[in-house]
């Protein structure tokens, strides 16, 4: 078997893998099993086009909140809070801590792509 090494390790949302996996569909033909149920689920959850998904995160890393990855970027583009409450329970899987302006702000933006 062939040793896989991984060169780099980048977070990515619910679109961009949807869009990755179309590249992998048309070099390879086909895709796997899982593969496919990964299609399936993202034709199903994934509906935000990939314009809108890249300008939400760049708004959202204009933002300048220090304490606010990457990681936690995609996560909020993947589930789109409509509220800060709702903001606050995506985010407390995480070790972050965001005062109430920054939630608000946050917030702001990603009502503008529901």
């Amino acid at each position: 078997m062939a040793q896989i090494e991984i060169i780099e390790k980048t977070p990515m949302n619910l679109v961009e893998l949807k869009t990755e996996l179309k590249k992998i569909q048309k070099r390879d033909g086909e895709l796997t099993f899982r593969g496919g149920k990964t299609e399936e689920y993202l034709n199903d959850f994934a509906s935000m086009p990939k314009k809108s998904a890249d300008e939400l995160v760049e708004k959202l890393k204009g933002l300048n909140i220090a304490r606010l990855k990457d990681e936690f970027i995609h996560k909020i583009v993947d589930f789109l809070p409509d509220t800060a409450a709702e903001l606050k329970i995506i985010l407390q899987g995480y070790t972050l801590s965001l005062n109430n302006d920054d939630l608000a702000k946050i917030v702001k933006i990603v009502k503008d792509y529901c």
